[in-house]
């Protein structure tokens, strides 16, 4: 009996230690859940007051505008794109709620509408929101190693895959078939202080979690080709465009689940220098 007895005290011990945690675990997945709820609220009200300070309006063409990549199909949904009119954004107030303010992006069927930030790393936005205050949505920022003068080959632009469709949580519509069968939906805006300008979008895609892609210096425009040739060939979807060595492009990155990234990349074949 007493052999019996000292076993069902181990199996009592054994018990009250995985009820420990996983109450332990409820709890912990409870305040997360709370956290993120209240960061989300925030991010929010972040949008809020960024509606308000925004000055963002259409800009028609002038002779000014420049376009670029030219298609030589006239049929080409390039053709199309190049009536729609850019952005022009006024960023002194945005500025004035976060100095660090380095552009403003919109992308076609998604609800990405916000101004993006630069800093000296990709780290801390990562943890931050616009006005600076600690949040784990983080915001839409730039790699710290673009110039945006007009003279990037790949301008990066991230932000956190965001559930509740905030930051570019609606940028992984753009694999699925409602997305794609809108043509309307291959162009972006974006405005920085150098320039307006508008991409046509030619490869979008989830991958594991790698960095191949985040490329912001070539060493001639033959690199540039070779490594633009490689993110059309990752494309989910045939965007029926193509990619040169003299092209710019934008390239938008997120986290598509703990292990894969979601990625689009857009040529630029537009833009108005201020």
């Amino acid at each position: 009996m007493k052999i019996k007895k000292g076993k069902s005290r181990v199996k009592t011990a054994v018990l009250c230690v995985i009820a420990t945690i996983c109450l332990g675990g409820i709890i912990v997945s409870g305040y997360n859940l709370v956290q993120w709820l209240a960061d989300s609220n925030y991010t929010k009200e972040q949008e809020g007051e960024i509606g308000t300070a925004a000055a963002v309006t259409e800009q028609d063409d002038s002779d000014k505008t420049e376009t670029l990549s030219q298609d030589s199909n006239k049929n080409s949904l390039y053709w199309k794109y190049l009536k729609t009119k850019l952005i022009d954004v006024d960023f002194s107030e945005l500025r004035s709620i976060n100095p660090e303010t380095v552009g403003w992006i919109q992308v076609g069927g998604t609800n990405i509408n916000y101004p993006f930030v630069q800093t000296t790393n990709n780290d801390y936005y990562l943890t931050h929101s616009f006005n600076r205050s600690k949040n784990s949505a983080g915001w839409v920022f730039a790699d710290f190693r673009n110039k945006l003068d007009g003279t990037d080959k790949n301008l990066i632009i991230y932000a956190h895959g965001r559930y509740d469709g905030t930051m570019f949580g609606t940028l992984r519509k753009a694999l699925t078939n409602g997305w794609l069968s809108n043509t309307d939906n291959f162009i972006i805006r974006t405005s920085t202080e150098k320039e307006n300008a508008l991409w046509q979008v030619f490869s979008a895609y989830r991958i594991p979690t790698t960095s191949d892609y985040i490329r912001a210096g070539f060493t001639s425009d033959d690199d540039f080709n070779s490594f633009a040739n490689v993110l059309m060939s990752r494309s989910a979807h045939n965007f029926n465009t193509t990619v040169s060595g003299s092209d710019h492009i934008l390239t938008l990155s997120t986290c598509y689940s703990s292990t894969e990234r979601m990625v689009i990349h857009a040529k630029l074949i537009k833009r108005l220098q201020k």
